[in-house]
């Protein structure tokens, strides 16, 4: 089972809910597909961690065997290729690794190469694998990174928690893709509730069974609880604030390792999951 956790902003507790979740499987596999600026490798501490080079591929032309047709320069959607001092001439931070132009060249000038942008890191903590996407800085687009650090899993039996990019973009739509279950962390404020909108429409065109954690509740928030109402929203855990969570995590701790009424809230978290899932 895949459980992506996802925030419509930043500082929801997107990654806390991820964490904790992963530390109460008895088996689990924990994705940080946040890779702009993962974290959760703060709160597992993985050891013996690998790290490995993520590349895509860019198109290289070869100046003996290009005639100059430009068919490769129209061809191109993004408007990567251009036609410069009699040669193709790529723009990588908008290039999408299509491979068309390849296919298209009659003159056979066209090749690719790998081009880095990012790396995977994998390590364990007690029953968790760890699996943290890094994005290398100054990259465009984060999609190459989370897709590689997913095709990463690939087969596994065990618990899959994919810890999303906070927002509703291309790389949310990306890590939840082979999702089986959509956690949406919000925070009761009219901010969190705003953006909280935004990420419930995507999971529901993308027609993901989802529901809601809300985090750092002190009060209800009436229009958050009125929304998943009427959108029959279930309500999976309402998380108080207090101050031992806000020290534990600051601190970098897993509060399901410290606190064994977390533990029982995330124990039923995620037997509420399972259960609709299976239904």
């Amino acid at each position: 089972m895949k459980i992506a956790v996802l925030s419509g902003k930043g500082g929801a507790g997107k990654t806390f809910a991820a964490v904790n979740l992963a530390a109460t499987a008895p088996k689990a596999v924990y994705i940080d597909c946040d890779v702009e600026e993962p974290n959760g490798h703060l709160f597992f501490k993985p050891q013996n961690v690998t790290e490995k080079p993520v590349h895509r591929l860019l198109p290289q032309f070869d100046s003996t065997l290009c005639n100059g047709c430009r068919q490769c320069v129209d061809f191109c959607h993004f408007n990567a290729l251009v036609y410069i001092k009699e040669k193709p001439t790529v723009f990588s931070e908008i290039c999408h690794s299509c491979g068309g132009c390849l296919l298209l060249c009659p003159q056979k000038a066209v090749s690719e190469i790998e081009y880095p942008v990012g790396i995977l890191q994998k390590g364990t903590h007690e029953q968790v694998e760890v699996i943290t996407g890094v994005l290398n800085l100054g990259e465009a687009s984060a999609v190459p990174v989370i897709s590689a650090a997913l095709a990463e899993n690939k087969g596994t039996e065990f618990l899959t928690v994919i810890d999303c990019p906070p927002g509703s973009s291309c790389s949310v739509m990306e890590s939840i893709s082979e999702a089986d279950y959509c956690l949406l962390v919000v925070e009761p404020t009219a901010f969190g509730f705003h953006n909280f909108r935004m990420v419930h429409e995507l999971v529901t065109l993308l027609g993901k069974p989802c529901g809601v954690m809300m985090n750092k509740l002190d009060n209800p928030y009436l229009p958050l609880e009125e929304f998943c109402q009427e959108n029959n929203l279930p309500v999976l855990l309402r998380m108080p604030y207090g101050e031992n969570i806000a020290q534990a995590t600051a601190d970098g701790k897993i509060l399901v390792e410290i606190d064994e009424q977390a533990k029982r809230l995330f124990q039923d978290l995620l037997q509420q999951i399972e259960a609709a899932v299976r239904s």
